[in-house]
């Protein structure tokens, strides 16, 4: 497959440019708002092309899919350009600015038979497809609660419009808490029904939030808990899950790369959960590139971009009003 990159961005340096040419893929243009530093970009990491135009961009002799990852209130139009143009689509997190223009995305590229997929990476790590597994085996019964906690320091390369652009997308909900909501959609196979929150700055919000705390209701009856910051140093990161039967501790596994660690602890004791330890951007690539082939479908699909920017929104409006909120999926 023949890539373009709308947005010449950190994440596609540090990770999807290499996931994408680790599947045998090649990268032919890259867009950016700024001709010098999209022709530096491009010469840094051996593109052949920069352009400031999407339209030259998505009209490319060859170009097979996209690859989005500008900021957030950019995805929805130019998501829609792409798939105009017949072509695959992988999006950064959150799809859009509203669930409304998410599903808009994904019905469009349903209409114009394009595969679109939303670049949840954490699904795809080993220690998340490790601890999905225990939940669906029963190895720890029926799930009660959850507990994730995804309180990190946003280092300075990533802060810019995440820590003071509202109109961008920037907070941490939209940048953080629509993971969280992947990750336990993915790992309890069901979606939360309303929410609770609490959401304020604690040091490096500017305008928008860069705490928050929330509780989220599940079809099954199981509370989950979660906790998302920019501001927290030493706290680390993870998700337990406890059932009838048993706990899942997972540790130093809210993250980019394939590390931390996995305990399941029941009636029988304490023991280490083996898991693979596959870049999760080059699992994430392949998957895709299968799903443009006809062999099933990408790790996270344009539904579960619209779902988890659902639960992200609720639990702003939950924050603003104080009040529980129902999560709107769009009839998804």
């Amino acid at each position: 497959m023949n890539w373009g990159l709308i947005g010449a961005s950190t994440i596609a340096s540090e990770h999807v440019i290499g996931a994408i040419r680790a599947n045998g893929h090649e990268i032919i243009s890259v867009l950016s708002s700024d001709a010098v530093r999209g022709a530096n970009y491009a010469a840094r990491h051996g593109i052949a092309r920069s352009t400031t135009s999407l339209d030259e961009l998505l009209g490319t002799q060859g170009l097979d899919a996209v690859y989005i990852s500008t900021t957030n209130e950019k995805h929805h139009p130019q998501a829609l350009a792409a798939i105009a143009a017949g072509k695959h689509v992988l999006c950064e997190k959150p799809l859009a600015m509203t669930p409304a223009e998410a599903a808009e995305m994904v019905r469009a590229a349903e209409a114009a038979g394009v595969v679109f997929a939303t670049n949840h990476h954490l699904r795809n790590a080993g220690t998340h497809l490790a601890i999905r597994e225990l939940i669906a085996s029963g190895r720890i019964g029926r799930v009660l609660s959850v507990r994730v906690f995804h309180a990190v320091h946003l280092p300075p390369h990533l802060q810019g419009w995440r820590i003071n652009d509202a109109a961008a997308g920037g907070g941490v909900i939209p940048d953080i808490t629509v993971h969280d909501a992947d990750t336990v959609r993915f790992c309890l196979g069901e979606d939360p029904v309303d929410v609770v929150a609490k959401a304020g700055t604690s040091g490096m919000g500017l305008g928008v939030e860069d705490s928050v705390m929330s509780v989220w209701s599940m079809p099954s009856g199981a509370m989950v808990q979660a906790h998302e910051s920019f501001t927290h140093r030493f706290a680390g990161s993870g998700i337990e899950v406890h059932g009838t039967e048993g706990s899942i501790f997972g540790r130093g596994v809210m993250t980019q790369k394939p590390v931390g660690e996995v305990e399941l602890v029941t009636v029988d004791g304490r023991s280490a959960v083996p898991f693979g330890t596959h870049d999760l951007y080059a699992r994430s690539l392949g998957v895709f590139a299968a799903a443009v082939a006809g062999e099933g479908r990408p790790s996270a699909d344009g539904v579960d971009g619209v779902k988890s920017l659902a639960v992200a929104v609720a639990v702003r409006e939950a924050a603003r009003t104080g009040q529980t909120v129902r999560v709107n999926y769009e009839g998804f």
